[in-house]
C-alpha cells in the first residue's frame, strides 16, 4: 500500500468518524464546538504524525538508493580500471 493511499484513508476515515459521531451523540452547540474543536486537533496531529512517518520512510529510501548507487558506480569504476589493465597488457604483450 503506498503512502498516499494510507494517509488519504485515514484523513478520510477521521472525517467520517467525526461526522458520525456528531450526527449520532447530538449535544449543546457549546459542547459540540469543543468536541469539534478536539477531533480538529487530534487529526490535525495523525496527520502530522503520518507526514513525518512518510518523510522519514522517504528519507531512509533515498539513503538506500543513494549508497547501493555508490556501489554500482565504484564497482562499475573497478571493472572498467580492470579492464583497461587488462587490455594494457596484452598491448605491450602483442608489441614484445
Amino acid at each position: 500500500m503506498s503512502a498516499g493511499k494510507l494517509l488519504t484513508g485515514v484523513l478520510v476515515g477521521a472525517a467520517a468518524g467525526a461526522v458520525l459521531g456528531l450526527l449520532y451523540a447530538p449535544e449543546s452547540g457549546k459542547s459540540t464546538r469543543k468536541k469539534l474543536a478536539k477531533k480538529g486537533g487530534d487529526l490535525g496531529d495523525s496527520v502530522k504524525s503520518k507526514f513525518n512517518e512518510l518523510g522519514e520512510a522517504l528519507q531512509e529510501r533515498y539513503d538506500s538508493v543513494k549508497k547501493d548507487a555508490k556501489k554500482a558506480i565504484n564497482k562499475g569504476k573497478n571493472t572498467a580500471e580492470h579492464a583497461a589493465q587488462d587490455v594494457e597488457a596484452e598491448a605491450r604483450a602483442a608489441m614484445s
